[in-house]
């Protein structure tokens, strides 16, 4: 079953039917495997994306939840808020195509979890977390992903084609299940495109958004993974929400922007 966090909101007119908000929320897999990929996506190969970490989440003894993130050095990742709060545990796959072949496995508590104190799921601000994970060593599997500059705080990459990872739902009908990474190019549109559909005071100078234009975009247990430009290798987004409506529809998908969050990032890591 899926874990969704809906919201109902005013939002300015567009030529698609208002949506409401959904995170690209924690996906509740069943056990022993993930539910469904990236839709419109592609498998990945074994080192294509050495960065890319799968995040098995203990909520309570009887529940846990699926979600992304990246690897930004050798005892940090980054995530989304939405996935690492009220947890119990994390345990983390680093190194994986195939989920259940990951080259480094490990389990953390919540204390080893730093969310954004402004995080804020009535609004979907500061949707960005943390972990703390013993050192691991790199390999052909595991490095970490380049960040971008403190010089390019500025830049929207509007028009920059970016590629999402993770392993969220292949469909908004998806019943199958899968093990397989899956990655998709997407272009990144103006924050003032995206807030045509979500609005204004949802779409704010700290989220990234992208056009899923042919049913390619991130869904539901992509939550916190990477979106990383083509061109460059570097971090500019982690997933956070999209169109309750469906992963399918063609609503932008929204991310948090990793450019507003450098010196967060530094005063918690020293990176």
């Amino acid at each position: 079953m899926k874990f969704l966090i809906i919201l109902a909101l005013a939002v300015a007119a567009s030529a698609l039917p208002e949506p409401e908000l959904h995170h690209r929320s924690r996906e509740m897999p069943v056990v022993g495997s993930i539910e469904g990929r990236i839709t419109g996506g592609e498998a990945a190969t074994v080192g294509q994306f050495p960065y890319q970490v799968g995040l098995s989440l203990k909520i309570s003894s009887f529940s846990s939840a699926w979600c992304g993130g990246s690897l930004i050095s050798s005892t940090w990742v980054l995530t989304a808020a939405h996935c690492t709060e009220s947890v119990q545990s994390v345990t983390l796959y680093l190194g994986a195509t195939v989920r259940t072949s990951a080259e480094v496995t490990t389990t953390v508590s919540s204390s080893n979890i730093i969310i954004h104190s402004g995080w804020n799921s009535s609004n979907l601000k500061n949707d960005i977390s943390l972990i703390k994970i013993p050192a691991v060593s790199y390999s052909n599997r595991i490095a970490p992903v380049e960040l971008p500059a403190v010089a390019t705080s500025y830049s929207t990459y509007a028009g920059d084609t970016a590629i999402a990872s993770g392993w969220g739902l292949i469909s908004d009908s998806a019943s199958s299940v899968t093990n397989n990474l899956q990655w998709t190019r997407l272009t990144v549109i103006t924050n003032s495109v995206c807030a045509n559909t979500y609005g204004s005071s949802i779409v704010t100078s700290t989220n990234i958004c992208v056009s899923t234009a042919g049913g390619k975009s991130t869904c539901s247990g992509d939550s916190g993974g990477p979106l990383v430009l083509e061109s460059s290798k570097v971090q500019i987004g982690l997933t956070s929400f999209g169109a309750a409506a469906g992963c399918e529809k063609g609503y932008p998908a929204a991310f948090t922007r990793v450019t507003s969050y450098l010196d967060w990032i530094k005063s918690n890591t020293d990176l």
